[in-house]
């Protein structure tokens, strides 16, 4: 513990699943902790099990500008510059290449892609000297399951954003890599596949890990804190696969 004593940390998509275990995380080491999400409610419900005095909520949508904004508005204010960006708020449907619609493109795109791309961009200037920035891809960035075609697109998107910005950023002492999750225990994926018409169940994802079980976020949280800290300090464009070995054996 303590390994981020001091430091000031951004974690969109903070309130629930992988973004609140990660908040908890960076906490339990000492940052203070910014979250972001849409939902104040759970926002606030999050800073409660972070602790008051570590977090602090900034409710907004990492597709709106203006949010984001506001958010490192209240980042600055705080004067302690930034040292750890976990950019994780992410959006996830189904929909085959025949059911793609201008709006399942357009918010799968507008919150994975336009979102992440700016939530990095706007924290440019307050980045202190040894900053990690840490994107949350996907495994589904390297297979093809059926219907999930425009998230994956998404994340491996996101995955190349990892190495671009890792080569531009290196000069300023920027450390950036990605993690790429398999299944993971969140409240996301109850909501994705408990609906009547999604073409694949949870079980569906838990028989293709190969240890036999779907991840925990506290498991995740772990990867993102050691990439935010400096046991990490040789890795940059990397991706970390989080997935209990379905991408790997």
């Amino acid at each position: 513990m303590g390994q981020l004593e001091g430091k000031t940390a951004v974690i969109t998509g903070g309130s629930t699943g992988i973004g609140l275990a990660s908040a908890v995380r960076l906490a339990a080491e000492g940052a203070h902790v910014f979250i972001t999400g849409r939902r104040k409610t759970e926002l606030d419900k999050a800073v409660e099990t972070i602790g008051p005095a570590a977090a602090t909520a900034v409710t907004g949508d990492i597709s709106d500008l203006a949010d984001l904004d506001r958010l490192y508005d209240a980042v600055r204010d705080r004067g302690q510059g930034l040292d750890v960006v976990f950019a994780n708020a992410a959006t996830a449907s189904f929909a085959t290449l025949e059911e793609v619609s201008e709006e399942h493109f357009d918010q799968a795109f507008g919150v994975n892609v336009r979102g992440t791309l700016f939530t990095v961009q706007k924290a440019l200037p307050l980045l202190n000297d040894g900053a990690s920035v840490i994107l949350n891809s996907s495994v589904r960035a390297d297979d093809g399951v059926a219907a999930f075609g425009t998230y994956a697109a998404s994340k491996a998107a996101v995955r190349s954003f990892a190495r671009t910005w890792a080569n531009e950023l290196k000069d300023r002492n920027i450390r950036v890599n990605a993690i790429s999750p398999g299944t993971i225990d969140t409240p996301g994926l109850d909501a994705l596949v408990d609906t009547s018409d999604t073409p694949v169940t949870k079980s569906q994802f838990t028989d293709i890990v190969p240890l036999g079980r779907i991840g925990r976020t506290d498991e995740v949280a772990d990867v993102v804190a050691f990439l935010a800290s400096e046991q990490s300090s040789f890795f940059l464009g990397a991706n970390l696969y989080v997935d209990g070995g379905e991408k790997q054996i």
